[in-house]
């Protein structure tokens, strides 16, 4: 069984992922980089591929013909391949041009794939390989990396695993054990903004994969993809910058990078790797396509941010057709700071938790630093700010609080760990929030019901009802019905992510809110009766079951 390391970002001890900050004392105990006269420092061809020695404890090889990786080899071990597959961007490139050249302490391996660049860098007395990987259509499907590992070296039963789930449930890739708990690949439980690395670390060797800054990705800070996997054949770790599941963004193309497959002797890889932190002016020379030095790149900085709610993080992101960056605001005044951003002009967008609050445009220059004043969130950009008869949940734009809400970022929602999807919520229980589920669909929950009472005032007159969703599988959206006497009009569906999200660990689409004018001929007026809201999901597609129209919750509320 793998041995864990901490992550800070979910506050438990887990086997593969991590944070910057929780690796800032577990990277001493992995080996730093050695002298760069390293004596095997070098290379050589053995005909097939190109094989380099680190002249530290790793040697690797990537193919002449096509730029797979073929063998990666630390102290003494093979860990690359498993089902006779290699390591490669996508399911592996076709024959391809592949080079190599020498700089000093740094080799270089370049591979030409029709309109793509990938590349490879080792640096003398480092156990690590730098990726670098310029797309620039779609002549290729996506932008993925997969690192295959061999069988039996890194053995687990988290989440994202499915080694000892036998029973396929859906598609190929969800599966559920014996005892009813559910793994797949997609169950990595963390956002992009939640890790830094992954990988395992067991018998004294660490094998990770150091994340890119995503800034040629999409969807932004909050996105969730597949991370890593095992299985009977062995293990699979991944940089995925484009993936079709969920996606709320066009993709980016261009030179993303560096990532980094790093090795230790166990402990966690190095911080000066992780994103934001990894500088490469050694690479500034090397003529690698797209790439951009920190001499050509500039910062934003913000002084603050009013109107914001303490009780929840604040993100700020820029975005544009090319490029995207994110970084928390400080929590005492909202103060942020993100560089190296290339230059241009974005759309800079203010997060409560995953809930776009304020946006506005800015511009980066390269060398330059752009400061903006403190932003002032209006009042009104926060829904939560509205005067409610009764509200269950607050605006964040997850379903965070919600019944079976976290377990659904690692589990299918037939898992025998979820709640029952059913029941009633009852306003004034002090359970409403914890008694609504996460999740409902047309097939599974449609109908659920809301009690509240009102007061004679709040009967006399017309009110506002708003329900906030984050996502929608097969356009299932909500349509209501008061005391079984008035019943809104089906609302038209937002745009939305058309492929699987609520059953393959993401709620992440796009954020929206469904307003219904409840006229006051559609309440009780008799004070001491409960009215009741159903709430109804419909659509014409989908499936059946978890796989028919369903939508994720946010918030619901009803305006005084």
């Amino acid at each position: 069984m793998s041995e864990p390391t901490v992550n800070r970002a979910v506050g438990r001890r887990t086997f593969v992922l991590g944070t910057a900050a929780a690796a800032g004392t577990a990277a001493l105990a992995g080996p730093l980089a050695q002298a760069a006269s390293a004596a095997s420092f070098g290379y050589r061809d053995d005909g097939s591929n190109y094989v380099v020695d680190t002249g530290a404890s790793l040697v690797f090889k990537v193919s002449k013909t096509n730029g797979d990786l073929t063998s990666l080899v630390y102290k003494s071990t093979e860990y690359q391949g498993y089902g006779g597959k290699n390591s490669h961007i996508e399911s592996g490139l076709g024959t391809s041009t592949v080079s190599i050249k020498q700089s000093g302490s740094t080799i270089l391996i370049s591979v030409a794939y029709g309109t793509l660049r990938h590349y490879y860098a080792a640096r003398s007395g480092e156990n690590n390989i730098y990726l670098w990987t310029n797309r620039a259509d779609t002549s290729v499907a996506s932008t993925r990396f997969i690192l295959r590992v061999k069988a039996g070296l890194f053995l687990n039963d988290q989440p994202d695993s499915y080694t000892y789930a036998p029973t396929t449930i859906e598609a190929s890739d969800v599966f559920a054990k014996s005892d009813g708990q559910t793994r797949s690949k997609h169950y990595s439980k963390l956002r992009v903004v939640d890790y830094d690395y992954i990988g395992w670390s067991a018998g004294g060797v660490g094998l990770w994969i150091v994340r890119s800054n995503h800034e040629k990705a999409s969807g932004g800070p909050f996105y969730r993809s597949l991370l890593r996997h095992q299985s009977a054949d062995g293990g699979g770790l991944y940089e995925i910058l484009h993936y079709a599941q969920n996606q709320t963004e066009d993709e980016r193309f261009g030179l993303q990078g560096p990532y980094v497959i790093a090795l230790t002797d166990g402990g966690a890889p190095s911080s000066s790797l992780f994103p934001g932190t990894l500088t490469t002016p050694w690479a500034d020379s090397l003529g690698i396509s797209g790439y951009v030095a920190s001499g050509g790149r500039g910062r934003v900085a913000g002084v603050g941010i009013t109107g914001r709610n303490t009780a929840y993080p604040y993100t700020v992101g820029l975005a544009n057709a090319a490029a995207q960056y994110w970084g928390s605001a400080r929590s005492s005044d909202g103060y942020f700071s993100i560089a190296g951003v290339l230059p241009g002009t974005y759309t800079l967008t203010v997060f409560k938790s995953e809930l776009a609050v304020h946006t506005t445009s800015v511009t980066v220059t390269a060398g330059g630093t752009t400061t903006l004043n403190s932003i002032a969130i209006p009042s009104s950009n926060d829904p939560s700010n509205a005067s409610a008869i009764w509200r269950i949940n607050d605006w964040t734009g997850t379903p965070s609080g919600f019944k079976n809400a976290d377990l659904m970022t690692y589990a299918h929602p037939s898992d025998v760990r979820a709640a029952a999807w059913t029941g009633n919520v009852v306003i004034g229980s002090g359970t409403e929030t914890s008694a609504f589920p996460c999740y409902l669909w047309k097939d599974v929950n449609s109908g659920l019901l809301v009690y509240f009472k009102l007061t004679a005032a709040q009967a006399a007159a017309a009110h506002t009802l708003r329900i906030g969703v984050t996502t929608a599988y097969a356009n299932g959206r909500p349509q209501v019905v008061v005391n079984d006497t008035w019943t809104s009009a089906i609302p038209s569906p937002p745009t939305q992510p058309s492929t699987r999200s609520l059953t393959n660990g993401s709620y992440r689409g796009n954020n929206h809110t469904f307003t219904y004018s409840v006229p006051a001929s559609a309440w009780r007026t008799d004070t001491g009766q409960y009215n009741t809201l159903k709430i109804n999901i419909v659509s014409g597609s989908g499936t059946t079951a978890y796989l028919s129209a369903g939508t994720s919750i946010d918030a619901l509320d009803l305006l005084t």
